[in-house]
């Protein structure tokens, strides 16, 4: 059975998501689990998230989020931050959400680096390299 779709193109934040997620060399969009979700061709960032609620099969979710993967190093100080949240089944491998209601303004400074961070963990060296000739 194939997932619905969880997004539309006019939801806060996916076109500054989008723009910044495929502004890197060989980056692609597709839908899949019913989300944006960013590949070069491992996924490196997903537009929208949920988190397993208390009860069996409940879910609580974060529509206008970004995904991404971090560094062990840098998860715990993440984690203490109450925008991040621990996506159901990708937060086991690495990744984190990041709520873009959380605050009263986006900074899309610190987004562009995160999205950049999980990029350069999941790209083909080549491509890390063509970040670097820009």
């Amino acid at each position: 059975m194939a997932h619905p779709i969880m997004f539309r193109d006019d939801d806060m934040g996916l076109a500054e998501v989008r723009e910044i997620a495929l502004g890197f060399p060989a980056a692609t969009e597709k839908i899949s689990w019913g989300r944006p979700v960013f590949c070069a061709p491992k996924m490196f960032a997903i537009y929208g998230g949920s988190v397993k609620g208390a009860d069996k099969g409940a879910y609580v979710q974060y529509p206008h989020s970004v995904l991404v993967k971090v560094e062990e190093s840098e998860r715990r100080a993440l984690e203490q931050d109450r925008r991040f949240f621990f996506p159901a089944y990708l937060g086991p491998f690495g990744w984190l959400g990041l709520d873009l209601t959380a605050a009263a303004a986006v900074d899309w400074t610190e987004i562009t680096e995160l999205i950049d961070a999980s990029y350069r963990m999941v790209a083909a060296k080549k491509l890390i390299r063509q970040l670097g000739e820009r």
